[in-house]
This record gives structure tokens, sequence and C-alpha cells, in this order.
């Protein structure tokens, strides 16, 4: 049987997943959030994540040849111990901790993880279990994923895996090679992380609201560069102001906060509240500027080198979906390529964990072509969800529905309603992509509004995106550079700001996705559909969730949705249910 390797994640105790490899291909890859329905699935192991895709590919615990996960115990004789040690000197317990027991949380996870294993069936005698540093699987998934032939960069930025926070390297013939490592507290994507839970979001689910936010800011009113500065090849984080532990957090409420009473001595009092105001946006905005320019330098320092000659680069990391700084690199000369792994969050190191192994194990990975990895559900699943909901769902299956559901949808949005789309396998990564999606018109005025108002129930000044037609995306964008993920956001061209004005940003950029037929053929045929009606093969994509939710997984997810919100549409492969109007013939 070809080589057969689970990939297992959640080492950081947020964001478990499962990936399987067979033979170098992704056949099935799943959050546990999904199944669980607990948003980022804090301090779970990946059971039925796993069991999902054990059951997708129909094997047994006994057919997987090793368990690849990401985090790997870190040597005495690395610097990376020991500067954790000296920067944080105020917190002695920590520092002695580090050098006297730093791999104690590889041990504790590894435990974890056997006794998820062991749940799932695995005879632990028989179960070979690799660990993979957490940035080496982050390279790997950026690197191994992207297709890249050529000699290609590899950067990773993150919170903090094991204790690297940031990782500069290349790949060359299948194989990774480090460069350059920096180590916690410097970490560009920990700074950004305190300074969100400053703005008064949550680390690691508000940094992209931070984002949203600065483009209603002006960057040139605050100056954050106290925070952090590069020089000499090092990233060095003021551990006055961010990145902090112990007695120098700020605490309220009996929580305590990754960043110091100095931060609120200079900037004021936390943000709270759900409106973007001053002086935070402007905050917002430097932040932003801080982070852009920083990693610019050092993708300058450690990487321009191997750009020059080759133009490729691999990007991964809760830092990799900063689309904003994804637009500053590929609007770099030197850069021809970006791939941004499109689950570049911690969630995403299963595949890297797996990939790498089946890589080292003398199995290369096909390239990374779409996210529809999770699970999917038939005509009959969805009417007997129908059957048994509380809510009695009015329903109808559509006829010949890969020829009519996109037709019949189409006019739908294009009467300027709202509507849940249901469609084949779950997307993997954060972002909807036509498999479990809200979608509008983007030319129908204040649909964005009525969507963030009375379904997704969010901040009223987030953004919304849109795909788009492979045809469409070099004309609104004015760029053919792939962009499959929403990993990356564009300048709009003039004439389709006015044509699709729900999907700008207020800087007049869109994180768009442009999508190729062969990978989802029902979404592609409803933009057809909806351009045929409008004149714009565009429609805007927003996650099947509300605030606060995982996005959907199972038909009885998106009933209960649906009826939690002011949806009136909702289509489950060919089932449309309606509410609050007769079903449309």
């Amino acid at each position: 049987m070809a080589l057969t390797l689970l990939g297992l994640s959640g080492a950081l105790t947020h964001d478990p997943s499962a990936a399987l490899y067979i033979g170098g291909q992704l056949v099935a890859a799943a959050e546990e959030e999904r199944f669980v329905r607990d948003k980022h699935a804090k301090n779970r192991m990946p059971y039925e994540a796993a069991k999902f895709c054990l059951e997708f590919a129909g094997i047994g615990p006994d057919d997987v040849d090793a368990v690849a996960i990401p985090f790997a115990p870190i040597s005495i004789m690395e610097p990376a111990r020991w500067h954790y040690a000296k920067r944080y000197w105020y917190a002695p317990d920590r520092g002695l901790d580090a050098i006297l027991a730093g791999n104690r949380r590889f041990h504790r996870y590894k435990k974890r993880i056997e006794w998820c294993l062991q749940q799932l069936g695995f005879d632990l005698k028989k179960t070979k279990i690799v660990p993979v540093e957490h940035h080496l699987a982050h390279a790997s998934s950026a690197y191994h994923c992207s297709g890249f032939k050529e000699k290609t960069a590899i950067l990773g930025i993150d919170g903090k895996g094991e204790y690297a926070t940031t990782f500069f390297g290349y790949g060359e013939n299948g194989r990774i090679h480090k460069i350059k490592e920096f180590y916690d507290p410097d970490s560009l994507g920990g700074l950004y992380g305190a300074i969100t839970e400053y703005l008064g979001f949550e680390m690691l689910d508000g940094e992209y609201k931070v984002m949203g936010m600065a483009p209603y800011g002006d960057a040139g009113k605050y100056d954050f560069s106290r925070l952090a500065k590069f020089v000499d090849g090092e990233l060095v984080v003021d551990t006055d102001y961010a990145n902090v532990i112990g007695f120098r957090r700020y605490k309220e409420n009996g929580k305590g906060y990754y960043f110091s009473p100095k931060l609120i001595d200079w900037l004021g009092p936390k943000r709270a509240g759900d409106i973007a105001d001053e002086p935070y946006i402007h905050y917002a905005a430097s932040m932003q500027k801080l982070f852009e320019d920083l990693a610019l330098q050092m993708i300058d320092y450690y990487l321009g080198d191997i750009l020059r000659d080759t133009g490729r680069l691999a990007f991964s990391g809760g830092g990799a979906l900063n689309v904003k700084l994804n637009q500053k690199i590929i609007a770099r000369p030197d850069v021809r390529e970006l791939f941004v792994q499109p689950a570049s969050g911690d969630s995403g190191t299963a595949i890297g964990a797996a990939s790498y192994v089946s890589v080292a194990r003398g199995v290369p990975v096909e390239k990374m072509e779409h996210v529809y990895l999770g699970p999917r559900y038939t005509n009959e699943d969805v009417i007997a969800a129908c059957a048994k909901h509380p809510s009695q769902p009015q329903w109808q299956q559509i006829a010949n529905g890969d020829a009519e559901v996109p037709a019949r949808i189409a006019q739908i949005l294009a009467d300027g309603h709202p509507v849940a789309w249901f469609q084949g396998r779950m997307e993997f990564g954060p972002r909807a992509l036509g498999g479990r999606s809200i979608l509008g018109c983007p030319s129908a005025a204040g649909v964005a509004d009525r969507i963030n108002e009375q379904i997704k129930f969010r901040e009223r000044w987030r953004p919304f995106c849109p795909s788009m037609l492979d045809t469409v995306g070099p004309q609104m964008l004015q760029t053919d550079h792939p962009a499959p993920f929403m990993t990356f956001t564009f300048e709009v061209a003039d004439e389709w700001k006015t044509r699709v004005p729900e999907v700008v940003h207020e800087d007049g950029t869109s994180r768009a996705q442009v999508l190729k037929r062969e990978h989802n053929p029902r979404y592609y045929d409803l933009m057809l559909e909806l351009e045929k009606l409008t004149g714009n093969g565009v429609v805007l994509n927003t996650s099947l969730n509300r605030r606060g939710e995982p996005m959907i997984c199972s038909p009885t997810d998106a009933l209960n949705m649906f009826y939690g919100s002011d949806l009136q549409y909702l289509v489950m492969e060919d089932v449309l249910v309606v509410k609050g109007v007769d079903v449309p013939t």
C-alpha cells in the first residue's frame, strides 16, 4: 500500500486538526472545531477530525504508517531555550524552567496525542509518532504544497511554536534548509497579537479584525516604532510594552494580557465594544504599518538574494494570513509568485507535519490546488436533516441540480437576497471558498450591511470579500497573479469599484478568490449565471456561520444557523430551504 501518513495538530492547545496523506496525495483534512462546534476547539485533541479522515479514506489505524505531529523537543544545546531565559530575565521561574525542563510542553502534548490515538483504536506499540519542529511544519505546509520547482525562499511568521517565532529558509530539490530563526519573546506575530488584545479582540482570532480596522485610521498619527526594531539582522521586541509574562502583564477582571500597564499609560485605556473609533483606528493602522515595515525589512535581509534569483516565496504561520502584508510582498519587484498556505494558522501544521514526513520518506507531495478536503453530504442526508429538524423546514429538491441550482440561486442573489450556500466538501482553513458560504450580489446596494446586521451579527466596519471567475480576475484586480485562497488583497480597478461596491474595502482593495472551474464547478457556474444577469461574474462571499461560531460542517449545523438568523434562503446540494416566503419555482 502507498505511504499513509496522518498529521495531527493541536500542540499549542488551540486549532486542533487532522490531515491524511496517501501516496503524496492530500486525501482529507479537517479542523476539530467544525465537528464539536467550539471555535478554535481550545484544549481539545483532533479526535473527530482524525476519525473523519480515516473514515473518508476507508482505512483503519493499522493502515497508517506513521503519525506526524508539529511539535518537537528542542535541545539544550540550541540557542532557543537560552534566548528565552535571557530575555525573560524578569520572570526567573520561567527562565529556569526553560533551561531545566524546556521540553515539558512537548512531553505533555505527546501524552495527549497518545491518548487521542488510543481512542481512535491505534495500538501505541505499533504506532510510529514522528515529531516535526513547529516552524518546519509551517515551512513544509508552504513550500512542499506550493508546487514550486525552482529554489524557493521560505518565510514563517507566527506567535511562537516551541520557542521559535520566525523562520527564514529556502527549499531546493524538495529539501528545506534553515537560514535563521528568531525566538520568543522577539515575535512580530506575538506583538501583533498583544496589540490585538489591547484593541479589544481575542488573540489568535481577532488579528484580522485589527487588519480590517486599519484602513479607517491614519498610521502617521502615532509612531509605534518603539515597540520593536530590526537591527543588524535581529528582531527585538520591547518587553516593557508587549509580549510580556508574569507580573508585567496588564490585568483586568482577573485576566492577564500580553501587554503591560506601561502600554496603557502610553496609549490610554484598552478598547471595548464594537465601534471602530478614534484613537483606536489609528493604533490599528500604526500596528499594521509596523508589522509590514519590519516584515519587509526581514524578508529583504534574509531572503532577498534568493528572491532576486528565482522570485519564488512560500509563506506560512499565522502572520501569513495578514493579507495586507501579502499585497506588499507581491508588489516587490523581486517576487514573481507568492504562495501562502491557505491554512497558515496552526491548524495547517497537520498538513505541514505530514507532508514533511512524506518527503523525508521519499514520497513527494502534490501541489495544493484547492481546500475542499472535509466532509460532503448527499441530497438524502440533507432531506433527512430537514425531516428531523424541529423548525420543520419548508424545502424543495431542484431537478437537474447541476444546471438549475446555479441559475435559480443567481436569480435570488440578483434580486438582492443573501443566500446560504452549502455545497460539496467543506473547506479546510479559515476562509469560506464556496463550500460553506453566505453569498450576496455585490452590486446590490446595502447587501453587505444587511448580512452584517441580520445574519453575521458582527462589527459593521468589517469588509466582505469577492469570489470571481478567472476571466474576471485580471480585469478587476489588474493582475494575473494566482489567488485561489483569499490570502491576498489587490487594488481594485476604478471601473469595478463602482460595479461591485459591496466587496471593495475602505482602502479600495479586495481580498479576492479567483476561481478555476475545475476546482468547484457548481460555484463557478453560479457566477457565470450571475454574470448573465448583472454583467459581473463576481459574488460577495463570507463564511457560513454566525459571529463567534466555527464554520458550518453538516446540514443540521446549517439549519440551526439558518433558523438562528434572518436568512431567507438556504441551498444544500440540490435542496432549497426557505422561510418567510413561498418556495420559488
